[in-house]
Formats: C-alpha cells, sequence, structure tokens
C-alpha cells in the first residue's frame, strides 16, 4: 500500500507533464492549468452516473414525502418509532439517503492528489516540475498570499486569483438560485431536506447518519460561497480542480433536476 501511495504521485506528475507537452502548441506557458481543468473533467465525467443515481435517489426521496407526513401523523408521540418506520420505507423503496454523497466522496482522491502533488518540492526523489508551471502570471504550485506578497491584489498572478474568486461567485450564486428555485418548485423535494425529526435523540447510528445527511441537503445552496475561502489557501492547481468541478456541478444539476 505504502509502494502505491508512493508510485501515484509519482505517475500523475508524469502524466500531466506529457498531458501539458500535447497542450504547448496551442495553451504555451498555462499548458499545465488546461490539462488540470483537464482532468478534472475526466473525473466529473468518470462520476456523472452516480450523479444521475444521486438525481433519481432525491427524486425518489421527494416522492416519498406524502407516505412519510402520513407516517408523521401517526407516531407523531413516537420519535423512535417514526425514525424506524421512515427507515424501513426507505429501505422497502430501495432510496438511500446517502446516494447524493457518492459523487463528492468519490472525488475526494482527486483533489487530495492534486493538493499533495502541489504542495511537495519533490515528489518520488524527483524535483517537482509541476510547481514551476503557471497560468498566466500566477505559478501552479502559490497560494493566494503568494500572489499577494509578489505582486499586490493588482498584479499579474493577482489578477488570476481575482478572476477565479469572481468566477466561484458567480457560479456560487448561479447554484444558490438554482437550489432555492427548485425547492420553491418542489416542496416535496424541500420537504425532504428537512430529514428526519428527532434523530439526534435516537440510538440507531443510520438515523443520526440519515439526519447528518439532511443537514447536509439544508445548507446545500451555500456550500459553493465555501470555494471561496478554500480557493484562497490551496495551492493554485487544487483551486483550479475546484473551480472546473464547482462550475461542473453547477451545470449538472441544471440538466438534471430540469
Amino acid at each position: 500500500m505504502s509502494a502505491l501511495l508512493t508510485a501515484l504521485p509519482s505517475a500523475f506528475v508524469h502524466l500531466v507533464e506529457r498531458f501539458a507537452d500535447l497542450l504547448e502548441p496551442l495553451f504555451d506557458a498555462s499548458a499545465a492549468a488546461v490539462a488540470i481543468v483537464l482532468f478534472t473533467a475526466l473525473v466529473r465525467l468518470l462520476v456523472h452516473p452516480l450523479s444521475r443515481a444521486a438525481a433519481r435517489g432525491q427524486k425518489a426521496r421527494a416522492a416519498l414525502q406524502p407516505r412519510i407526513a402520513e407516517l408523521r401523523g401517526k407516531h407523531a408521540r413516537n420519535p423512535e418509532k417514526l425514525q424506524k418506520a421512515v427507515l424501513e420505507l426507505h429501505a422497502a423503496e430501495k432510496v438511500s439517503p446517502l446516494s447524493g454523497c457518492l459523487p463528492s466522496l468519490l472525488q475526494a482522491p482527486a483533489f487530495l492528489l492534486l493538493y499533495y502533488v502541489f504542495s511537495h518540492s519533490t515528489i518520488g526523489g524527483e524535483t517537482n516540475g509541476l510547481l514551476t508551471q503557471r497560468l498566466l502570471d500566477a505559478p501552479l504550485g502559490d497560494r493566494w498570499t503568494d500572489a499577494l506578497s509578489a505582486d499586490g491584489i493588482f498584479g499579474g498572478a493577482g489578477l488570476v486569483y481575482l478572476a477565479l474568486f469572481a468566477l466561484v461567485a458567480a457560479v456560487a450564486t448561479f447554484s444558490y438560485r438554482q437550489t432555492k428555485r427548485m425547492m420553491a418548485d418542489n416542496p416535496a423535494m424541500a420537504a425532504a431536506a428537512e430529514g428526519l425529526p428527532g434523530a439526534g435523540t435516537a440510538p440507531d447510528s443510520a438515523a443520526a447518519t440519515a439526519s447528518a445527511v439532511a443537514a447536509v441537503t439544508r445548507v446545500m445552496p451555500f456550500l459553493s460561497f465555501f470555494t471561496l475561502v478554500t480557493v484562497a489557501v490551496v495551492p493554485l492547481a487544487a483551486g483550479l480542480y475546484l473551480v472546473t468541478s464547482t462550475a461542473w456541478s453547477a451545470v449538472e444539476r441544471a440538466f438534471l433536476y430540469r
């Protein structure tokens, strides 16, 4: 396992370098940055079937809300029995509260790999040449603080970050409005975001998990805005992954939940 963890970053570095060489005639010094964007798109394309399944699962959970409302009325005085009945209903209908989390979980290794590669000056005992690659005037291994200390907020690298922040803010605003509109148009889906009442008092770990998923669903419209902070503190290459993935998610959700 340790050998695999050592070899994987080296293989990734060589893959990006070769890909950047192919793109260099078109994108010059920014070829590696474009390679990162295309790598992100490939990852999102691979997990797209799971995103489609997550969308179907959310719609299925929304469709169960009338039956869940009946269970709430029936077991209003017994929260634990209500939680058990709701979980049994999900199991009978083969609807998992965790299906919506799978696409994000499966993307995490790709992001962590990028973060690791662009946070180390040597990979596999060799100098990490990707750190010297740039997006316009901003090195892919630098952070926003490096851009500020070098040329200031309106320097070459600073302007690259300002453009990324503006893009993230635009995508986040679009995603926020899209999610709020979707819930306004579909009251059952909005009710699904409320999760299981009183789950925190139940000993059933599955109920606690469902409650946690519901909490994530409630704050989902705001999650894209948190990307602004993340892009500011991670290496630029990892920030490019986040920006590309966030934009992909916005377009994907608009298509899947139309």
